[in-house]
């Protein structure tokens, strides 16, 4: 039996055991079979002949006994290679497959000796590292594959939203579609960055708010709502730059405008405003606390149903929501809070009962300020010659389709070596290349290096589903492209790294 979540901890440095509820190991990673027996990979070995007597009691009755305190690790000693006693800590949890249970075992080292493994603890502080490693290995497997699907899903589903009619019958349906794969993006993303265990995971740069407010306005203008929804917008013209993990923002704001329709009737208004802000001082906005400095403030206000007073303390916190009628999980606005809160930022919100609500989200602001244009999608074309590269098929599809779309000339190659050969045989110089940075033989990085002494003025895009920290992006001199994204956000990076600095040659 080759188990799906074994095969999720394969690499793992301890031990891991797939074992059925008759006692019989199933499916086992290589350090098991390697430190334990190696008939452990045959998937069909008694656990009771890795049991030597000390244990108290049989396999069975451990797994049982455990499952009468099951968030409590259970401390075993089983025979290793060689004969030899080894005291482990056991993390068990149990799973399904088949339609049958197992129990999963990670068998982590225990510190004391054997003969003391019932009378000695191990340390708090290492017993929990221990434990958050296991989790980190196979949260890391889950989220690079997830990214990978969602990210050919979120791109061709916006491709196809951006050449659609608005009054197209379909629209409606493709909106929803992409809805539901960015929220799951979002989750495989902070799966990311939990598995890379970093305060600041994912990568900020100076953005404008004002282009993502007016493109999810748009958005939401163009598909088939079920009511009559007037937009306003007043945007400052000269607005600072804040630095921001564009996708995040964006989410955010999605959800706060997509709060702000359902609240309407059959009719109603919207208003979407920024503006720049100087505190000398503390200043306090309704919940939030705003320190003295710089701030750029983005306002959405609704003419809706409103909060009432006694429910509006409440709206940030996990799993409260006031839609009964739906299968809301009272998530959303507790993601707006954490990810604005992430960035340096504050979320204010004050409403009143049948005369509508206005959200309030400040950021920290820089001294620059943002080109005064809207971002549309038509100024997203262009004729440059693109390589993109990635071992996934579907997304060497997906970035063909969009980019080909758009009026550039598109090659594809799902390996660094196929790329080079590529790049060495073309008639034209490769303006872009656009590859992967985790990919097998040949990685993202070493074919950046290679590109960029055979074809110096080449521009980079790097991008992965990994989750890359501040100091690998210091370290990486290229424009970078998290997984998932949409078709707009691939345009839009296409775009910036064409129009960065030439590149100076490599010695």
């Amino acid at each position: 039996m080759k188990s799906d979540v074994v095969v999720g901890l394969v690499n793992a440095s301890w031990p891991v055991l797939l074992v059925d509820g008759s006692g019989i190991i199933r499916s086992a990673n290589a350090r098991a079979v390697q430190t334990l027996d190696p008939t452990l990979a045959n998937g069909s070995t008694p656990m009771v002949s890795l049991w030597p007597p000390d244990n108290e009691g049989s396999p069975a009755q451990f797994l049982a006994n455990w499952e009468l305190a099951p968030t409590t690790p259970a401390r075993v000693s089983l025979r290793g290679a060689g004969g030899a006693k080894v005291a482990y800590q056991a993390c068990i949890c149990t799973v399904t497959e088949d339609e049958k249970k197992y129990y999963l075992l990670q068998l982590l080292p225990d510190s004391g000796p054997v003969e003391a493994v019932k009378a000695n603890s191990m340390d708090a502080g290492m017993a929990h590292k221990q434990k958050l490693d296991c989790a980190l290995q196979l949260a890391r497997t889950v989220s690079l594959d997830f990214n990978n699907a969602l990210t050919s899903i979120l791109g061709h589903t916006s491709l196809i939203l951006s050449k659609l009619e608005p009054n197209n019958p379909w629209r409606h349906s493709l909106m929803e579609v992409e809805k539901s794969a960015a929220k799951a993006a979002e989750i495989a993303n902070d799966l990311g960055a939990f598995s890379h265990n970093e305060k600041e995971a994912r990568v900020q740069q100076s953005g404008n708010l004002n282009q993502i407010l007016t493109r999810n306005s748009e958005m939401f203008q163009a598909a088939r709502l079920d009511k009559d929804v007037s937009w306003s917008l007043q945007l400052e013209r000269r607005l600072r730059t804040a630095k921001f993990d564009e996708a995040k923002m964006q989410q955010a704001l999605m959800k706060i405008m997509e709060n702000a329709v359902e609240s309407l009737g059959p009719r109603g208004r919207i208003s979407l405003t920024t503006k720049n802000l100087t505190l000398t001082e503390p200043t306090q906005d309704r919940n939030a606390q705003l320190a003295a400095g710089e701030y750029i403030c983005a306002e959405i206000t609704d003419t809706g149903a409103g909060i009432e007073a006694e429910v509006l303390p409440r709206i940030f916190e996990p799993f409260f929501t006031t839609k009964r009628a739906s299968k809301h999980r009272g998530l959303g606005l507790t993601w707006v809070y954490g990810i604005v809160t992430n960035h340096g930022g504050v979320v204010a919100v004050s409403s009143q009962p049948a005369l509508g609500t206005s959200v309030r989200v400040y950021l920290p602001a820089d001294q620059k300020f943002v080109a005064d244009h809207s971002g549309s999608t038509q100024e997203l074309s262009g004729t440059e010659t693109v390589l993109m590269v990635d071992d996934e098929d579907l997304l060497l599809t997906m970035g063909e389709a969009i980019l080909s779309n758009y009026g550039y000339r598109v090659l594809t190659a799902n390996g660094g070596a196929k790329a080079l050969e590529i790049m060495a045989k073309s008639d034209r110089q490769i303006d872009l290349l656009i590859t992967d940075l985790v990919m097998p033989n040949m990685s993202g990085r070493e074919l950046v290096e290679q590109v960029r002494r055979l074809s110096p003025y080449t521009r980079i895009l790097c991008s992965s589903g990994y989750v890359r920290s501040s100091m690998e992006e210091q370290q990486q001199h290229s424009t970078y492209l998290q997984k998932p994204f949409t078709s707009q956000e691939l345009l839009l990076k296409v775009k910036q790294a064409l129009a960065t600095d030439e590149p100076a040659p490599v010695d």
